[in-house]
């Protein structure tokens, strides 16, 4: 079992910065491709960034390239999500997830395991 705790979700204007954390415990962490997905109110829920294990290759959804950073610390056993120049579309639930996997590249992972989610709220 993988248990997945996310963190640092809150309500931010538009064109603000925001830094989700996810703390990861219970296998080698470093075993797990992590990933980011996110569910706004009436719809499904969508890949939004990914990384390997190694933190060498990483993929995100067309709708946040160039505007989120997904980043890992196998050290500390957490991965983060910094966002910047937030949109009210990007309001939603943000849960962090990790599918094991010790491939070199990355894409939409498949997830395993799922955190609880955290609260992102952007106002225009």
């Amino acid at each position: 079992q993988v248990q997945l705790v996310e963190s640092g979700g809150g309500l931010v204007q538009a064109g603000d910065s925001l830094i989700l954390s996810c703390a990861a415990s219970g296998r080698t962490f470093s075993n797990y491709a992590m990933g980011w997905f996110r569910q706004a109110p009436g719809k499904e829920r969508e890949f939004v960034a990914a990384i390997s294990w190694s933190g060498g290759s990483t993929a995100y959804a067309d709708s946040v390239k160039g505007r989120f950073t997904i980043s890992r610390d196998n050290a500390k056993n957490t991965v983060s999500l910094q966002m910047n120049s937030l949109k009210p579309e990007d309001t939603a639930v943000y849960y962090c997830a990790a599918q094991r996997s010790i491939r070199t590249t990355v894409g939409v992972i498949r997830p395993n395991y799922w955190g609880q989610g955290t609260q992102v709220t952007v106002s225009s």
